[in-house]
């Protein structure tokens, strides 16, 4: 199993990156709140994940060991595979789903794409004692999720573009993020702002 990637960062794309290690390129496919913490050029180390499959091998890459290894144990729960699992860690922060899993909050889980009530009311028995505790517990009052416009605005400045650029990119895509049922989905915002900016290019 290939444990992590280490090299500089030598392209980025709205759900992956490549990383340069010796002297081969290595595609990883990440969420944007990875992706933010990136930047073309410079060094990056990512945990990462390898799946197998018949007709391919898909690395997905983390910020740390403990987001790799919720991504691993989300995928024992039925129905669950790579792509569902990383959704659910672009919504929500490895505790943050703990949390929802430790207190059957059904609202969490389906705000992420492609899960149903049902579906997460299956989860939530699944996954109950396998997430284990949260960590750290939020502070009073702060948001178990940082802000989608600070996620959305930090994954645009990590693809390359101008901070004016990302401001109104933003802007342009508030009224999708505010008419959304439940949390915004950062990925789908991400891909709406990059649309607008080509078409101001």
């Amino acid at each position: 199993m290939i444990a992590f990637v280490s090299g500089p960062v030598a392209a980025l794309a709205p759900d992956s990156a490549v990383v340069e290690v010796g002297g081969i390129g290595i595609a990883v496919q990440c969420t944007p709140t990875t992706l933010s913490g990136l930047r073309k050029g410079q060094p990056a180390r990512l945990a990462t994940s390898l799946v197998v499959r018949e007709d391919s091998l898909t690395l997905y890459g983390f910020a740390d060991d403990d987001e790799r290894q919720v991504f691993e144990l989300l995928q024992t729960a039925s129905g669950v595979g790579p792509r569902l699992a990383q959704a659910m860690l672009g919504v929500h922060s490895p505790d943050a789903l703990r949390r929802a899993v430790a207190t059957g909050d059904e609202k969490a889980l389906i705000a992420v794409p492609g899960i149903g009530k049902k579906g997460a009311q299956k989860l939530l028995l699944e996954l109950k004692d396998r997430l284990g505790e949260p960590v750290g517990a939020p502070a009073i009052g702060a948001p178990v999720t940082q802000g989608w416009r600070d996620q959305l605005h930090a994954a645009l400045i990590g693809l390359g573009y101008a901070t004016r650029e990302a401001d109104e990119a933003v802007s342009a895509v508030a009224p999708q993020a505010e008419a959304a049922q439940g949390a915004p989905q950062v990925g789908q915002l991400l891909k709406a702002a990059l649309q607008t900016l080509n078409r101001t290019r």
